[in-house]
């Protein structure tokens, strides 16, 4: 990985974005060669297809990907970058929950998609390994990327985040980059919040684990 990296942050959002984002994102510590992209769609993988070609055409090496609905520390770039250097994967997610019960983690341990039928087969994780872990999709509220996986993803498949039937667009997108042969992980040690009516982390999904929720 070169040193000078050119790093297209992307949020794509709706009209309005959470004050505890604006924070986080203020205080998040960026690389010499870093721009910052918004783009404003009620069509999520709209945004995100017109921001993937934005970082092709000005030849970034790396998206930083950040839903508005994110809270995270102010290293979570530094830290996103380190874990890429070292497992040599060309997409890394922080681990985050969702925002309603069963507040699972937002990533697949298994993910596999029919194009034709549009079905997928897939299964979540319940437990989280401690050390960084090899994912079969991960959610996009905070995921490094590299550009070079657009690339493939498009000459490969035409689209890269049109949604597959059911699956979302972070999921058929995943599924698409491992097609191409790019590696995911996820590290758990970035950890960040999901904004909701309540901050989720993984106190909550333990919280309500142990309480036996379903």
């Amino acid at each position: 990985m070169k040193k000078d990296l050119k790093i297209l942050i992307c949020v794509p959002c709706m009209d309005q974005v959470p004050a505890l984002f604006c924070q986080s994102l203020a205080m998040l510590t960026k690389t010499d060669n870093c721009a910052i992209a918004f783009e404003m769609s009620s069509l999520i993988y709209t945004a995100r297809n017109h921001m993937a070609q934005a970082a092709v055409n000005m030849e970034a090496d790396l998206v930083l990907w950040l839903d508005s609905d994110m809270v995270f520390p102010s290293d979570l770039l530094i830290r996103l970058l380190e874990t890429m250097r070292k497992t040599g994967a060309e997409i890394v997610s922080g681990v985050y929950y969702r925002r309603r019960a069963p507040y699972t983690p937002v990533l697949f341990d298994k993910l596999e998609i029919n194009e034709e039928d549009e079905s997928a087969d897939y299964s979540e994780f319940t437990d989280v390994p401690k050390d960084v872990f090899d994912v079969g999709g991960c959610g996009f509220g905070a995921c490094l990327v590299d550009v070079g996986v657009f690339i493939d993803v498009q000459g490969k498949f035409g689209n890269c985040f049109a949604p597959i039937g059911n699956n979302g667009e972070d999921a058929a997108f995943c599924w698409r980059a491992r097609q191409c042969g790019n590696r995911i992980v996820a590290d758990p040690k970035i950890k960040l919040g999901h904004v909701g009516q309540a901050v989720i982390g993984a106190e909550t999904y333990e919280a309500y684990r142990t309480a036996g929720g379903e």
